[in-house]
């Protein structure tokens, strides 16, 4: 996703929420974020209220959008396989979890939030190997 700040990301969501909702065609990538939003029942209500959407998160509570987000990230890394050797990581948690697909974008998601984390702290780009070892922990 290429947005350019937060009220177009989130209003990109609100926007797929109500293309889902009128059975409306879409492209590709709002057919991606669709899956993600009906993989997450739990934000529809939120996504029902677009100017309620545009404000959530903050003061201590999760950010829907950012873990939607997450989603999406991790979908392309998979897709891409970038870094190389995330799809092997994905392909063997999945065999250790018993092929929950959600369950382990999940807990690949938590990896790939704290590389970013980290990268912000320092300013730098996201650790690619200490990423991928991360995710390779969570197999063993």
């Amino acid at each position: 996703m290429f947005a350019t700040s937060t009220d177009e990301s989130r209003g990109f969501f609100v926007a797929v929420w109500q293309k889902m909702q009128g059975s409306v065609a879409m492209e590709p990538l709002e057919t991606l974020v669709a899956e993600i939003i009906g993989a997450h029942p739990e934000y529809h209500r939120l996504l029902d209220n677009p100017d309620q959407a545009m404000n959530a998160g903050g003061d201590g509570k999760p950010n829907p959008f950012l873990h939607m987000g997450l989603h999406i990230a991790l979908i392309e890394q998979l897709q891409t396989d970038r870094p190389r050797g995330v799809r092997q990581a994905y392909q063997e948690l999945m065999g250790s979890v018993g092929g929950d697909n959600h369950e382990v974008e999940h807990r690949m998601m938590e990896c790939l939030a704290e590389t970013l984390w980290a990268s912000s702290r320092s300013g730098g780009a996201p650790d690619d190997v200490a990423y991928l070892t991360a995710l390779r922990s969570l197999s063993e």
